[in-house]
């Protein structure tokens, strides 16, 4: 699957994701995703939500499990446990995604989560999604 096919599907069945997650690599072994920077992702004391983190964090899985097994609506994510390791400061954020197991029925993944430019992450996930039989 290519990023533009990715794009069209996503625009036809999730509007509006394209506007806030911006695919940048995509193939069978991972998936990069930027979140370009809003002020409306901080929290109070000027860091970036958890909450935002974590749609980030799932994001880069879903694109990843698409290109992986098709683009399909009816893929979706059973768990998700992430760990904040640092302040993520105001910026663009990347997720680097990677499978550690496709199975017939799911799927699981790695995604680090960084601050542009910081070398260490400033989050880890570890996310399933059910993968769909038919």
């Amino acid at each position: 699957m290519t990023i533009p096919e990715l794009e069209r599907f996503l625009t036809e069945h999730f509007p509006g994701v394209l506007d806030w997650a911006k695919p940048e690599v995509l193939d069978k072994a991972r998936a990069r995703v930027r979140l370009p920077y809003k002020d409306e992702y901080l929290r109070p004391g000027g860091t970036v939500s958890g909450p935002t983190l974590m749609a980030l964090a799932d994001t880069a899985m879903y694109f990843l499990v698409l290109a992986n097994i098709g683009l399909t609506i009816h893929a979706v994510t059973t768990s998700l446990h992430i760990t904040f390791l640092r302040r993520p400061e105001p910026g663009d954020l990347i997720a680097e995604a990677s499978l550690l197991k496709l199975g017939k029925k799911l799927a699981v993944g790695d995604v680090r989560l960084y601050s542009e430019g910081v070398a260490e992450p400033v989050a880890q996930a570890t996310a399933s999604y059910s993968v769909p039989t038919s």
